[in-house]
């Protein structure tokens, strides 16, 4: 088995050439050749991203709702409806009685005044579908054409470039589209080729949807039209503004195009662009952007911009190549590890935390989920990519989202931030009977800033995280309760483990939780050490005094409250989040390595796998690697449970209302990592991959704590 020539402790090194990092990506470019609803593609730039059908643009947005629909959302893009009731954050608040004290926490609860309050608050803001941009193609008679008039379908993606080359035809006449995001503007632009443009029949229109306000949006609600303006702002010979408003949100888009053409209102909301005959080939672009802009970007400047922010990200960072292994799936592992490197770049890596479903489509009304972003983005550090994560670590510094984490963490009695769960761009607590409770968010900062250190250890870095880790860490300190008659401090009750089996009022102890706690307390001592500060002696007590992880039989349990963790088949299912503790966490003294191969070993034959989610599996693989199970580990990532399919496009497909979740993405790209790289204190090489059948090569990739 073969290794990269990288200089890790305890391992000795075999030269090897460098990877061809242009020929292991474009052997996984995407190819489309049907109408199939689930093979949508998707071109972006982190803050911005475009999905389109088969034929380049969101021609036929209605046939996609059901599958990846045809999306194009921003970061910048939400809204929110008139607050006409007048609800209030505090009808969301009930106090729960733990540990002998009084605790307000926003939740969902069907009673009066708090039911329709907290609808509108969990729906208020959502993120905006802020347009669909598409053909609008006539067949010989004039009559729209339809999905049963378009034939050789040919389509093809390469992550190399981030191009998409379409083709199609209808009633024998040929289309060939091509189409490039641009890197460093929201904008997206196309290259036609087609004899139809000279005959009228090939058209561009934009249409505005209007927001669904509910858990999921896909772009393609057109009632209510006259609850939302629409307008031509400005018009000359090749450009034009267009202005959308929804209330007090307001937002432009900018066209751009080759040639003459002319552009007028359609549908209500809808602008078509008709091209004038001169030519069978037109260029167009389309920006979209919250304040007026001069002009859109050429396509000649999309493509190139495109393909040179492509070509330097796949250059940077981690490669890892399986060519060359006798299992026949190890190909099938390089296509989904270099897919997600194009996904979680398009959608992962803007100013903040992403949704599950990223820049696609709303899911739980578009928000961010803290809890979820390690699956999302732990990750670009471990793939030599530490700036990438960077860019969404800055949400955590603003002021108004800080004010509102500590602001929860006041109401509740303790000191520093709560991180919240399900948020927004402004750090408000979405309310939720689940994720009020939820803990394992809180650690994460911890980790991204540990994560950024070893990537960059300067004092500049200290310099930068140092605030977040210190308030971080106060409510690590603050948060557990002592138990005088055992001498120790718990986790709970009121606790939700990751594993969202359990009843709040009833849980604590999560043995998941407990390692995270420990682990992060202690790495932000060491930041103090780092900065020249004396230890804490409140978060050393805390340390030493931490209740020991729970275990009955020669396993772990999920929770100590739950000593039917095993028995109970509700709590065999959802996330196995016990094998985080040694897996996702590394061994901080608390683990017993024993016990945690007990434990994995019953979970992997007694879990109810159909019911779990897609980072459960890259999970699994982490801990089967630090127990020196790689066999186990490439067996976990590959397992074949439909919540674990990956599609011909990269995405990990969960179910009909989540076709696509970027936490399995991003887990896979972490698993892989440590498979490969390791981890501190290890001395095997790739300690993730089986020894026979298996060719490896990697570079750039960084060892995990």
């Amino acid at each position: 088995m073969l290794q990269v020539a990288v200089a890790q402790p305890g391992v000795v090194a075999v030269p090897v050439i460098p990877i061809d990092r242009q020929a292991l990506v474009e052997r996984h470019k995407v190819r489309v050749t049907t109408t199939d609803s689930l093979s949508s593609l998707t071109v972006g730039n982190g803050r911005f991203a475009f999905t389109t059908d088969f034929t380049g643009l969101q021609t036929f947005p209605a046939h996609y709702e059901k599958g990846i629909p045809l999306g194009t959302e921003s970061e910048w893009g939400w809204h929110r409806f008139p607050n006409k009731a007048g609800y209030q954050f505090t009808q969301s608040l009930r106090e729960y009685t733990f540990n002998g004290r009084q605790v307000p926490y926003s939740v969902q609860v069907k009673t009066p005044g708090n039911k329709d309050a907290v609808d509108f608050l969990r729906a208020n803001p959502h993120r905006l579908q802020l347009g669909n941009l598409g053909f609008i193609i006539l067949k010989k008679d004039k009559q729209p054409a339809s999905l049963r008039d378009i034939h050789n379908i040919r389509q093809e993606l390469n992550p190399w470039t981030g191009e998409i080359r379409s083709s199609f035809t209808v009633e024998g006449v040929g289309v060939a589209v091509v189409t490039a995001g641009h890197q460093q503007q929201d904008a997206v632009a196309v290259r036609i080729e087609s004899d139809l443009l000279k005959t009228g029949r090939l058209r561009v229109a934009l249409r505005f949807p209007f927001p669904t306000a509910g858990w999921a949006d896909m772009g393609t609600n057109y009632a209510h039209a006259d609850q939302h303006r629409s307008a031509i702002a400005a018009q000359q010979p090749g450009h034009a503004l267009l202005a959308h408003q929804l209330d007090t949100t307001k937002y432009f888009v900018a066209l751009a195009w080759s040639g003459p053409a002319k552009l007028a209102a359609g549908l209500p909301h809808q602008y078509v662009l008709m091209p004038g005959r001169q030519s069978r080939v037109w260029e167009v672009s389309c920006q979209f952007a919250p304040r007026k802009v001069a002009a859109a970007p050429t396509f000649a400047a999309t493509q190139a911009s495109s393909r040179q922010q492509w070509q330097a990200f796949w250059r940077s960072g981690g490669a890892v190549d399986f060519s060359g292994s006798l299992d026949p799936r190890a190909a099938e592992l390089e296509r989904r590890v270099v897919l997600s490197q194009y996904l979680t770049k398009i959608h992962n890596t803007g100013s903040q935390p992403p949704q599950e479903t990223g820049l696609l489509f709303n899911s739980w009304y578009g928000r961010p989920h803290l809890e979820m972003h390690w699956w999302h983005a732990a990750h670009f550090a471990l793939w030599g990519r530490a700036a990438l994560l960077e860019k969404s670590l800055t949400w955590y510094a603003r002021p108004d989202v800080q004010a509102e984490a500590r602001a929860i963490a006041q109401r509740q009695g303790y000191a520093g931030v709560r991180w919240q769960k399900m948020t927004d761009p402004w750090g408000a607590e979405g309310p939720s009977s689940v994720g009020a409770f939820l803990l394992w968010q809180q650690p994460h900062t911890i980790y991204f800033a540990e994560e950024c250190y070893r990537a960059r250890p300067t004092a500049a870095t200290l310099q930068l995280y140092q605030a977040r880790v210190a308030a971080t860490a106060e409510f690590i300190a603050s948060y557990p309760f002592f138990e005088k008659d055992k001498d120790r401090y718990i986790l709970g009750k009121g606790v939700i483990p990751a594993q969202e089996r359990f009843k709040a009022e009833d849980t604590f102890n999560p043995t998941f939780e407990l390692v995270y706690w420990h682990w992060a307390l202690d790495v932000a001592q060491k930041w103090r050490e780092r900065l020249g500060q004396p230890r804490n002696p409140q978060w050393d007590d805390v340390l030493h005094k931490l209740a020991a992880l729970p275990q009955a039989n020669g396993v772990y349990l999920a929770t100590e409250s739950a000593p039917d963790s095993y028995t109970n088949p509700e709590y065999k299912t959802d996330h196995p989040s016990v094998l985080a503790a040694l897996g996702m966490m590394p061994a901080t003294g608390q683990q017993d390595s024993a016990t945690m191969r007990r434990t994995f070993d019953l979970v992997w034959k007694e879990w109810s796998w159909d019911k779990t989610w897609g980072w459960d599996f890259p999970m699994t693989a982490m801990t089967a690697t630090r127990l020196g199970l790689p066999d186990k580990a490439v067996d976990a990532l590959l397992m074949k449970v439909r919540t674990n399919t990956y599609l011909p496009n990269g995405h990990n497909y969960q179910e009909g209302r989540l076709p696509l979740y970027l936490p399995g993405n991003g887990g896979l790209l972490a698993a892989v990592a440590l498979m490969c790289a390791g981890y501190d204190g290890c001395t095997t090489p790739n300690p993730g991959i089986p020894k026979t059948g298996w060719v490896v090569r990697w570079e750039g990739l960084q060892r995990m704590p």
